[in-house]
């Protein structure tokens, strides 16, 4: 039992426990029962009678609203890019929440991390409206059950023992243009040229798998990319960062060093049979290195270093639940169960049949039970610790920039996390779709995504699949223009969506001077959340825990101390309802010199915002100062342009 002000934390121990080192604090394990919990070793659960106006907090990046009350979520990192309401994983695995009861609640406010690295299953009132079950796969965990004064101090305390959040360089939160898609040096020039020639602020290019050498990771490639170590250092004058992806699959191919340096060091996951597991990913075949073994994560985050010494600062970690397209040997026996139906006439089941012998290539779970780590010198089978697999791949890279490049800040995102990867990168929320839910949803998994610890956090602005219309950019990145991560990303086949490729240009222009004059407003409170371990985006309810009406809130945010954002995420709306628990000042941002001001009451309010407007609402005796807008963070003055109070 560990004792933090107010609050106190207690350590519960299930069956023998896989240790995934995402607990800094060393917390005495206590005897006892858990509190409010009845477990059932027989059937691998723990059970939770809840009151009929609880809520339920957390879980990080997941579907559905805040309140994650209704449905059941299956913690199992996932390369799943169709984020819907009906799924229960993605990319992420985060097993923390918050039960905060209602007025009679059965059990006192309390926050619970699970910590255990394989399949767990959080069915928070699905099955049974009224109880919270916890199933797993195997019953054996690391139970950190956190009593608190209140919603936030539980966060903190929680954030406490699991280590300080990682801090990006500042240029991070400048604009990033990104697609799958950039070919070649000149496509990526006649990017950067149209943003310049229409003034819109930018300071990073991302490059996605097609800057590569046939998808190898640590090359380049030679015919569209030549000179690259050029190419860097020309971007840098420009004041424009690179940054490239890298995968966890590392392509079989003799004379590849990586790939030669990975068999002759031991570095690869094994099969059964003790030889290393074969699947594919974008290069075909390749072989996943073993992130759970310490010698491995130095061999590979020592790999980044060909690319730092180009000028590279910053990476996204992609791939990394591990994804897999096929394994070797599956693909062999689905071959085989093809040419079965080559004379067969295929009805409906026979069909839907052959259709799932392909697609069920795709991420196998039996694949996963099919190759195996070395853990801290012995054997476990993959699903066993499946979701340390991301943060590990992370880890090596994070613990690495520190010997490779100690003079440098580096950027660092990934796909796939646990908590503990906190400590090294941010995330992004995957490939999402450009549509109205999935801006909705990018509102909803901040906070969760912040009480894990992971404060640089963003989506795929616009979204990654599908066409994104010209309303839904603008309203996605009205709200984008707060987030930590900041990034235009979409995907090969879709349609181009660059800012300046809009007709209205002129309101991307403003929209996003707007986040460079708020850069130092929210990389200062962004630090601060950090070192205090802080949330930089809280719900309603965090802040005014004893307003019932506040609890309904899922669609506003509080960004840093001093402010509240209220963005518009329906298609053809001219304004929208905000519910304010205090009375605030209303800013209606259009750039920072066309805004206007007015004082609100407490109270609900339905409030104009045409596209281009932004809804910022200042809190009584704070102040949003606004720095003058730049092309590059680089040129940013942190002295106030104009500062704007309450």
């Amino acid at each position: 039992m560990t004792l933090f002000g107010g609050s106190m934390i207690r350590k519960f121990v299930l069956g023998d426990p896989i240790e995934t080192e995402s607990v800094v604090e060393d917390i005495e394990r206590s005897n006892g029962t858990i509190p409010y919990w009845v477990i059932n070793e027989n059937e691998k659960t723990m059970t939770l009678a809840m009151d009929k106006d609880a809520r339920v907090y957390g879980l990080g990046e997941q579907v559905r609203g805040m309140n994650k009350r209704g449905w059941h979520y299956v913690s199992y990192c996932a390369d799943e890019p169709h984020h819907e309401e009906g799924k229960t994983s993605l990319y992420g695995a985060h097993n923390f929440f918050i039960y905060d009861p209602g007025c009679d609640g059965m059990a006192g406010r309390f926050g619970m991390y699970v910590d255990t690295p394989g399949a767990v299953e959080f069915d928070i009132g699905y099955e049974d409206h009224d109880e919270m079950r916890i199933i797993f796969k195997d019953f054996d965990a690391n139970i950190y059950f956190i009593d608190g004064t209140s919603l936030s101090d539980i966060v903190k305390q929680f954030r406490r023992i699991i280590g300080q959040s990682y801090i990006a360089p500042r240029w991070a939160f400048g604009l990033g243009q990104s697609r799958w898609s950039y070919m070649n040096v000149d496509e990526v020039r006649e990017v950067i040229d149209a943003y310049e020639k229409a003034k819109i602020p930018l300071d990073s290019v991302y490059l996605d798998i097609d800057y590569m050498e046939r998808y190898k990771d640590f090359t380049i490639n030679n015919d569209t990319f030549s000179g690259f170590d050029g190419f860097v250092s020309e971007m840098a004058q420009r004041k424009i960062h690179l940054i490239p992806i890298i995968d966890a699959g590392v392509k079989i191919e003799e004379g590849y060093d990586v790939y030669e340096e990975g068999i002759k060091g031991d570095h690869f996951v094994k099969d059964e049979d003790g030889k290393p597991f074969t699947a594919a990913v974008w290069p075909g075949r390749v072989h996943f290195p073993d992130f759970l073994k310490e010698d491995t994560r130095r061999w590979f985050g020592d790999k980044y270093k060909v690319l730092t010494d180009m000028g590279i600062d910053g990476f996204w970690n992609d791939m990394n639940e591990p994804a897999i397209f096929y394994s070797e040997k599956r693909l062999k026996e689905c071959f085989n169960k093809i040419d079965g139906y080559k004379n067969e006439n295929l009805d409906i089941n026979s069909f839907f049949e052959f259709q799932g012998t392909v697609n069920g290539l795709n991420n196998s779970l039996e694949d996963h039970k099919s190759f195996y780590h070395e853990f801290k010198g012995k054997k476990i089978r993959h699903d066993k610790v499946h979701n340390l697999y991301g943060y590990n791949m992370t880890r090596a890279a994070g613990e690495a920039f520190s010997r490779i490049a100690p003079d440098k800040e580096i950027l660092m995102f990934s796909r796939a996390s646990y908590i503990g990867m906190h400590r090294y990168a941010g995330i992004w929320t995957g490939d999402n779709m450009s549509w109205w839910s999935h801006l909705l949803l990018s509102i909803h998994q901040l906070p969760g995504l912040n009480m894990c610890g992971f404060l640089y956090a963003g989506p795929d602005t616009g979204g990654f699949g599908c066409d994104v219309t010209e309303d839904l950019m603008i309203r996605w990145v009205s709200f984008s223009i707060f987030t930590p991560l900041f990034r235009n990303h979409s995907a090969m086949g879709t349609r181009r969506q660059e800012l300046y490729r809009f007709k209205n240009t002129e309101v991307f222009k403003n929209l996003v001077g707007l986040r460079y004059a708020l850069i130092p407003y929210l990389y200062s409170e962004y630090v601060w959340a950090a070192k205090n371990d802080e949330m930089l985006f809280k719900p309603l309810c965090f802040e005014y825990e004893n307003d019932e009406r506040a609890k309904d809130v899922e669609d506003q945010l509080f960004v840093g101390r001093s402010i509240m954002i209220a963005p518009v995420y329906t298609q053809n709306a001219s304004g929208r309802y905000v519910y304010l628990p205090e009375d605030m000042k209303m800013i209606r941002l259009r750039s920072t010199e066309d805004y206007d001001e007015e004082c609100l009451d407490a109270g609900d309010h339905f409030l104009r915002a045409e596209e281009g407007e932004v809804l910022v609402f200042v809190r009584k005796g704070r102040e949003l100062p606004l720095a003058e807008p730049v092309l590059r963070t680089a040129d940013l003055n942190d002295k106030a342009f104009k500062t704007i109070k309450y």
